[in-house]
Formats: structure tokens, sequence, C-alpha cells
């Protein structure tokens, strides 16, 4: 049995976060530790507002510190962050990976640096954005940026495939062995775009562009998930890529025929086993 700690933030009601990743992961055969960093009734795009609390840095390293006191660390697979509400909660993630990384060397750090993206800009502190980019992001085996969470971290802006294609070459530089850009959204408006890159090459992902009232919250949360649970359960990074593509879409296709604003992931799971699209990945460099 694969195991996946996955520290983000959870909602109450609806999917992000956790809410959105840890079911798919557990669907897919991995057991999944949740650790929450924040809790919120439900998403922050809601007119009416949200209730909930922020936790604090020490409660991550509380937990992990307990993990490890029943030798858990040593038989966990992979650790992925996501939403992190403060430069201290960024910290505690670092130290949990490096205590981690100590326990079980083959250990994976999947980080997925949510910062924002091109339409609401940066959603976090500034002090999470350069802990992000400073600390979290050169440690990871994995990061799974956005358009814009990769011009972050890469100092490059990207109008292009070749551009995106540089960008990426940069970001494996820095410290990352795979880059899974989950949305490249200057390529096509009438494509949905994802860009791998590994040392082994670079790989895209096209699939038809959904028209929705009000956009989905949580669809990077699923892709850095299914991507992960992937990885942990023996597929390569092709393969992790290809399958988070498809069942992504699925979901999403799901979500559209019910007219939903939030994610249809209990509906839709059987995707999360076997997607019913094969849109294949094609190479690009």
């Amino acid at each position: 049995m694969s195991n996946i700690i996955s520290i983000q933030s959870h909602v109450v009601f609806g999917h992000a976060g956790n809410s959105s990743a840890v079911f798919p992961m557990q669907r897919m055969g991995a057991e999944v530790w949740p650790i929450h960093t924040v809790q919120f009734s439900n998403h922050t795009q809601y007119q009416q507002g949200w209730t909930g609390k922020t936790f604090d840095a020490s409660d991550i390293t509380d937990l992990i510190v307990g993990l490890n006191n029943i030798d858990k660390l040593k038989v966990c697979d992979a650790l992925v962050s996501g939403y992190q509400g403060s430069g201290a909660q960024c910290d505690s993630v670092v130290s949990a990976v490096k205590l981690l990384k100590k326990q079980n060397e083959s250990a994976l750090y999947v980080c997925d640096p949510v910062m924002g993206d091109p339409e609401k800009g940066c959603i976090v502190p500034e002090e999470v954005t350069t802990k992000l980019i400073d600390h979290l992001m050169p440690i990871a085996d994995v990061i799974v940026p956005n358009q814009f969470e990769l011009t972050q971290f890469t100092g490059m802006n990207i109008t292009s495939l070749e551009g995106a294609i540089k960008a990426c070459k940069r970001a494996l530089s820095k410290g990352p062995r795979v880059v899974l850009v989950k949305h490249l959204h200057s390529l096509s408006d009438d494509c949905f775009s994802m860009l791998l890159a590994t040392e082994d090459g670079m790989f895209l992902a096209q699939r038809p562009h959904l028209e929705f009232a009000k956009q989905p919250v949580g669809v990077g949360d699923l892709i850095s998930g299914l991507f992960t649970a992937g990885l942990v359960k023996g597929m390569n990074a092709t393969q992790a890529f290809e399958h988070a593509h498809n069942a992504t879409y699925g979901v999403l296709l799901k979500t559209q025929q019910q007219n939903s604003w939030e994610l249809e992931t209990i509906k839709a799971q059987d995707e999360f086993v076997t997607p019913t699209s094969n849109y294949k990945i094609t190479r690009v460099a």
C-alpha cells in the first residue's frame, strides 16, 4: 500500500485543497494522511464569504513529529504540499520534507506552489511567495505550477510553447527533477494545455476547453493529487501525466453536465481509476 502525506487547505463544503485531492488519491488506491493548513466552511470565491481559521505552523510540525514517533514516516512514499497560509507554514513544510527524507530517502516531495493566476495575480502573502520560490520549490522532486507560478519561479515571461519549454528547462536547473505545468493559458483559447518536463523530454497534453458559468475551483489541487498518486502507484512520469490529464477532464465534463460550480468529485470517481477519455500526450522537445 502506498502512503501519501498531503499538507493543503481544506474546505468543509465543496472540493478545494485537500477536499479536492485526498479522495481521488484514495480512490486510486493510496493511503492519504491529510494535514490541513486552513479549514474553511467553503472556498473563498463565494460572495457570501466563508468562515473558519488558519492553523498555526506548529500544528504541521507537531503532526509530522507524531507520525514519526509511530514510525510512519519510514513507510511514507510521498509528501504533497499545496496552499500555505503563512511563511511560517512554509518553514514547517520544509522541516517536514527534511525529516521525511531522513527517514525514507526514496520518498517524493511534490510541491504545488499555490500563488495565484493571471486573472487574480498573487493570492497569498508576499512572504509565502518568497518562501515557495526560494525554499520549497528548489527542494522538491516534482513541482506543479501553473503558467503564472512558473513565471514567478523562473523570472521568465511565457507567451508561447517555445517560451514554456525554456522556462521548464530553467526550472529543472533550479532543483526539481519533474515539472508539470498544470495550465498553460497562453497556448490556445480552444484547448486546455498542460506541459510535462523531465530529463527525458517535454510532453504536451491538450483537451477541449470546457465553458462554465463560473469556473470550478480546486482543479489544480486535483491534478497535483492524481499525478502524485500515479507516481507512487508505479506509473512513470508520462503515464501519470496522461492519466491525470484524462481523469481531470472526466471530472470537469461531469461537472459541466451537472451545471455545478463545485467539482463533481464523487459522481465522477470512476474517472480516477479508468478515465473515459483518452487524449494522448505528444513529445514537443
